[in-house]
Parts: C-alpha cells; sequence; structure tokens
C-alpha cells in the first residue's frame, strides 16, 4: 500500500525527459494551426487535408510493434534519440514538399519517430516513478507538453504569417535540440537495467485485458486519440477560417488572421488542459484515479460537441479552454490508472504499446470521418459526432475498478 507523499522526489532521469518534452511540444505547437491551411494550398478539401493529420498517426500505428522490439533489442535511449532525429529530418523535408503528395508522404514517416520516442519516454516514466507518485509524475510530464503547447500554437499563428513553411523549419530544429538536451543530460547506463539483473516478466495485452479499469483506458484512449489529437488538430483551424475569420478580408490578411485565431484556440486549449493536469495530478494520488477520468471524459466531451456551435472568437476560447480543462483532468488520472495495473515488477511495454495504439487508431480515424462530415455535412455535425465519441467512453469506466491502494483500502 502506498501514500501520497509529497517529499517524495521525482528523478532526475523523469526530469531530463520532461524537459525534452517541453521542446518537443513548443515545437509541434508551431506546426499544427498552419498543418491544415498548408494541406489546403495544394487544393484539397477538408477531406485531404485531415488525412496529413491522420497519416501521423497511421504511421505511429504501423510502426509501434516493431518499436517495441527495436527497444528491447537497442535500448530506450539510442531509439528516443534515433526517433527525434528522424521526426526532425522528416518536418523539415515537409517545409520543402512541393505537392500534396510530398507533404502526405514526409508527414507521415514523422509517425516512426514519433512512436519511438513515445514509447520509450513512457516505458522509462511508469518503470521509473514512485509508486506513491504516479499521478505527480504523469502530470508534470504531461504539463510539459501543455506548458509547450500554450506558447507553440501562438508562435506558429504569428510564423504562419511569415510564410506557410516557416513554422516547419523551426519545429525541426527544436526536435533537434531536444535530442541534445536527452543525449548529453541521459546516460545509456541509466536506461537499461544493470547487467545480470533479474528481467521483469512482460505484461501482456491478453493479462491486462482482465483488468476492468485496463479494458476503460483502452476506451478512452481511443476517444481522448479522436478529439483531442485528431479532430481538433486537423479540424479547429479550419474552423476557424470557414466561420470565425472575416471572409471580406484580402487573400493575405485573411491567411495571417486564420493562423492567429486558430493558434489562440488552440492555445486556450492548452491552458485549460494544464490546470486540469495540476489539479488532477496532485489530488488523484489522494482521492483515486476514476473520479478524474469519468470527470475529464464528461467535460471534455460536452464542450467538444459545443464547438461547432461557436459563432465568435470569444465563444470558440471559451468552449476550448473548458474541453482542454476536462482533458488536462483525464490525462494523468488515466496514466497513473494504467501504471497501478501494471506495477513496477513487470515489464508494461506490449500493454502500453497496446493502448498508444488505441489513440493512435483514435487520431488516424477521427479526422478522416470529422472531414468528411464538414464536406458533406457541417463543422457542427463533426464536432457533436466527436463529443458524443468522448461522452460514449464514460460507459466502460462507470463499471471499472478504482486502481489507488490507498482509496480501495478506505
Amino acid at each position: 500500500m502506498t501514500t501520497p507523499d509529497a517529499r517524495v522526489r521525482i528523478p532526475r532521469e523523469i526530469w531530463v525527459l520532461i524537459a525534452a518534452a517541453f521542446v518537443i511540444a513548443l515545437g509541434f505547437g508551431l506546426i499544427t494551426p498552419v498543418l491544415p491551411t498548408f494541406a489546403q494550398s495544394f487544393g484539397v478539401g477538408a477531406t485531404a487535408s485531415s488525412v496529413v493529420v491522420s497519416a501521423f498517426a497511421a504511421f505511429r500505428l504501423l510502426f509501434a510493434p516493431a518499436g517495441g522490439r527495436l527497444i528491447a533489442r537497442l535500448g530506450e535511449r539510442p531509439v528516443y534519440l534515433a526517433g527525434l532525429v528522424i521526426v526532425a529530418v522528416s518536418t523539415g523535408a515537409t517545409a520543402f514538399a512541393g505537392s500534396y503528395w510530398q507533404l502526405l508522404l514526409f508527414r507521415g514517416l514523422g509517425g516512426v519517430g514519433s512512436v519511438m520516442f513515445t514509447v520509450s519516454a513512457v516505458a522509462l516514466i511508469v518503470r521509473l516513478a514512485p509508486p506513491s507518485i504516479r499521478a505527480r509524475v504523469s502530470s508534470a510530464y504531461a504539463s510539459a507538453f501543455l506548458i509547450g503547447g500554450v506558447g507553440g500554437p501562438v508562435v506558429g499563428g504569428l510564423l504562419g504569417g511569415l510564410g506557410l513553411r516557416v513554422p516547419f523549419l523551426v519545429y525541426a530544429v527544436a526536435l533537434l535540440l531536444a535530442a541534445s538536451i536527452v543525449f548529453v543530460f541521459l546516460k545509456d547506463a541509466s536506461l537499461r537495467p544493470r547487467e545480470g539483473a533479474p528481467v521483469l516478466p512482460a505484461m501482456t495485452v491478453r493479462d491486462g485485458w482482465r483488468d476492468s479499469a485496463y479494458r476503460a483506458a483502452v476506451g478512452s484512449a481511443f476517444a481522448n486519440g479522436w478529439g483531442n489529437f485528431g479532430v481538433r488538430n486537423a479540424i479547429l483551424p479550419l474552423f476557424a477560417a470557414a466561420v470565425i475569420v472575416d471572409r471580406s478580408l484580402d487573400a493575405a490578411t485573411r491567411e495571417t488572421h486564420q493562423s492567429l485565431v486558430a493558434g489562440a484556440a488552440l492555445a486556450v486549449f492548452a491552458v485549460g488542459n494544464a490546470v486540469g493536469l495540476t489539479i488532477a495530478g496532485r489530488t488523484s494520488d489522494r482521492l483515486g484515479r476514476k473520479p478524474f477520468v469519468l470527470a475529464g471524459l464528461l467535460v471534455s466531451g460536452v464542450f467538444t460537441a459545443a464547438t461547432g456551435l461557436a459563432s465568435d472568437l470569444p465563444t470558440l476560447l471559451a468552449f476550448s479552454a473548458a474541453a482542454g480543462l476536462g482533458a488536462g483532468s483525464l490525462n494523468p488520472a488515466q496514466q497513473a490508472s494504467l501504471a497501478d495495473v501494471v506495477g513496477r515488477e513487470r515489464n508494461g511495454g506490449p500493454a502500453l504499446a497496446a493502448v498508444q495504439m488505441a489513440q493512435d487508431t483514435g487520431a488516424i480515424v477521427g479526422p478522416v470521418i470529422a472531414g468528411t462530415m464538414v464536406d458533406h455535412g457541417s463543422f457542427g455535425l463533426a464536432f457533436g459526432v466527436t463529443g458524443g465519441i468522448t461522452l460514449l467512453a464514460v460507459l466502460p469506466w462507470l463499471r471499472a475498478r478504482e486502481t489507488h491502494e490507498v482509496v480501495r483500502a478506505r
């Protein structure tokens, strides 16, 4: 049994990963507001521009099993570094794409590197985090992404005014900077078991599926990928351009305003997310995981559905901030619940990879379906269905067990 203890310190290795996560998120936020608009500059519609977002997740999904085997063979550090470099090179190439199909290919290849460093980092955090502060560690890691995500979209919107290709070049440099941080401050020995140490038994997907909390986490990961990693990044910039920005402006001014509005909406979503992460990260180690997962799904689902009804910038920003608050409440509690299920005595790689694959599947399917709904229906329909998917993920969590040992023992 564990008790939350504020005096327990986050290990140094995790702080290095947190610092790298901040740089990665800052760079990713640069390209998020301009990617759909950049795709549409090649003369394609909402569906095709959404496919560019889905391609990144699709390559992540396809390469996830091979990435897990690479980690087992080479260790986390070299795979993490190689992943960052791959994403940096592919992002730099994206800036020079001469056609929609080149853009699709270069962006998709970035997903290969992304899954390499993501799975490496998550596996390390689960293994290195002290049990009594699992939610706090998950919150700190996720907060690094979100703090970077607050500034990234705003800066990306401003850079978009200099040209839609500029943010991709800046992001490539940011990724190389993150790789340098990990290369310098993490030694190989600190990321691998000591020679002669016993090999931890692997937790398979079949093992995890016997646990109601694991099954519920797979469902909420899929919904989170669909809504917050897929549809929000793919459709919100298009929604801002079509509904919020004044169409009477000249083309150059409209393009600048579109980037700024989309960047502002994504930034306030990140601010709300950071607030939710802070609250859930500190209190779910005391009160349990389920309350924050359920509240997060409900708030995120309702305000995501409402986003399509926004007709002006203040309303869009308010709905985005509220949806971000819900998503932020969900993530650390869900991550800590998974860590509770796996424990420190098992290698959770296969089971954790399956949850990541569920999230990536949602991020692939969601933008394509939502883009089709926009082309043949409306933005309101796309956001409404997305919110409904998130609300459906509440059902398995209602029957899932509470994984926190202290709360269960009361």
